[in-house]
């Protein structure tokens, strides 16, 4: 079976996944602002995402904000930035490394196994992207989640899932799905079923050529 294929759209998935992964990091709506009873006043949308927060109003005029400190941002928030920026460094790198390692490449020996193998280290850093970007973005939609229901807090103060937490689970389903495709179409498996046939092959073809070179040996031996 040819696998060539099924590698191409899993390296399609990963690039999807890495795009993803570049846009989830660089929006603002992580957490938005919330209209809940007296709370409405719709002409004004706050936003807040891991390097700027925005308020966007009713005439589509939209003012942003870098923030001044990481230590102004929330625990959930500081980790995020981390993560997600390690998890789009484990992405590229790891579809740099599937690249190289695809069969329609040339850049080693697609008959030894270092294909493989090098197929199962690309998927091993996917993964790993994936949960860095799985792990910020749940601890962001629990933190949501736990203060909308505090009734402590204000309810000007209570935000909502935004978009990027959507896109954030959606971005980690592409990666693993591109790891899945990848390791169930490495080379290393292919060639061990190759060798299994070539050498059931040759075990059954060697026993007649022994018989015919031992009955010309032994009827050399009876002329002389």
């Amino acid at each position: 079976m040819n696998k060539g294929p099924l590698q191409i759209v899993a390296l399609v998935l990963g690039i999807i996944g890495l795009v993803g992964t570049c846009a989830v990091t660089g929006m603002p709506q992580w957490k938005i602002s919330a209209f809940i009873e007296e709370n409405i006043i719709v002409f004004e949308n706050r936003w807040e995402g891991l390097w700027m927060n925005c308020i966007r109003h009713a005439n589509f005029r939209m003012q942003c904000k870098v923030y001044d400190s990481l230590l102004a941002l929330s625990p959930d928030l500081q980790a995020g930035r981390g993560l997600m920026c390690a998890s789009v460094a484990l992405a590229f790198v790891g579809l740099l490394i599937a690249f190289i390692g695809m069969k329609c490449t040339k850049f080693m020996d697609e008959g030894t196994r270092t294909k493989g193998f090098v197929l199962i280290s690309a998927g091993i850093l996917l993964v790993m992207s994936g949960i860095c970007i799985i792990i910020p973005v749940s601890w962001t939609a629990n933190t949501i989640i736990r203060d909308f229901y505090n009734p402590l807090l204000l309810n000007a103060q209570r935000r909502e899932l935004g978009e990027a937490l959507y896109i954030g689970w959606a971005v980690s389903g592409f990666l693993f799905a591109s790891v899945i495709i990848m390791i169930c179409c490495s080379a290393p498996l292919e060639e061990k079923k190759t060798r299994l046939t070539v050498n059931s092959k040759m075990s059954t073809c060697h026993p007649p050529i022994l018989q015919r070179q031992a009955s010309s040996v032994y009827s050399k031996s009876q002329y002389v």
